[in-house]
């Protein structure tokens, strides 16, 4: 069976990632908060596999919490929204094989890596490593590039899917480490990179303030 990756997490099999997911389930009582930031860092990852994410992220993640059983006997996953809102996930449900739109999506977000390093870079040679929201000061382990201040990374992504014809006209070659392929047609990667470049509007946030914000 092929190694599977929630974030940047590597397990040998599914069935080992998933197993790493119950022991967060069942490592909380009923209706508690889930309080460790590893813990709490999985989870963010594993719900951006939901085909919903965007949905069931709404205007932020503030924590989560282990729910009450729905169906069943078996407890659950709740995503405790910054406006107060809470909404149910399953965790089966992420670890199901991902959409071709999901796919594509990691892909692009690979493909533009080096622009977003890039601006981090040059934030950090500039001696500007503050939080873009806050003023707060950062350090280098502490800091995440976020889309807050213009268009989502995945508004830019369908606009550009939209030019080319849509989700299956953009080919990707088969996965490599880290479970990611690359664009089969390198002059529309190229195109993509210029289209995210001219579009993206970059910002510096603390994981934190990070955290919390929807999936953007």
């Amino acid at each position: 069976m092929p190694e599977f990756w929630i974030g940047h997490r590597r397990y040998r099999t599914k069935g080992e990632a998933k197993e790493a997911v119950r022991e967060v389930l069942y490592r909380y009582p009923m209706g508690s908060l889930v309080d460790q930031e590893g813990d709490h860092l999985l989870l963010l990852d594993l719900l951006d596999k939901h085909h919903e994410a965007e949905d069931k992220v709404g205007p932020g993640v503030d924590a989560f919490a282990i729910a009450p059983p729905q169906r069943g006997p078996y407890p659950g996953f709740e995503v405790l929204r910054t406006d107060g809102s809470r909404i149910d996930f399953s965790y089966q449900t992420c670890l199901s094989r991902p959409t071709y739109r999901q796919q594509v999506m990691n892909v692009m977000r690979d493909e533009v890596k080096t622009h977003v390093s890039a601006y981090f870079e040059a934030r950090k040679e500039a001696g500007s490593l503050t939080s873009d929201q806050s003023g707060v000061p950062l350090n280098s382990s502490n800091t995440a590039v976020s889309y807050f201040r213009g268009r989502s990374f995945v508004v830019i992504a369908e606009e550009f899917a939209g030019k080319v014809g849509g989700w299956e006209a953009i080919e990707m070659t088969p996965s490599t480490e880290p479970g990611l392929g690359r664009f089969k047609d390198r002059q529309l990667a190229q195109q993509w990179c210029s289209h995210h470049q001219e579009r993206a509007v970059l910002g510096l946030l603390s994981s934190q303030e990070n955290q919390r914000r929807p999936r953007r």
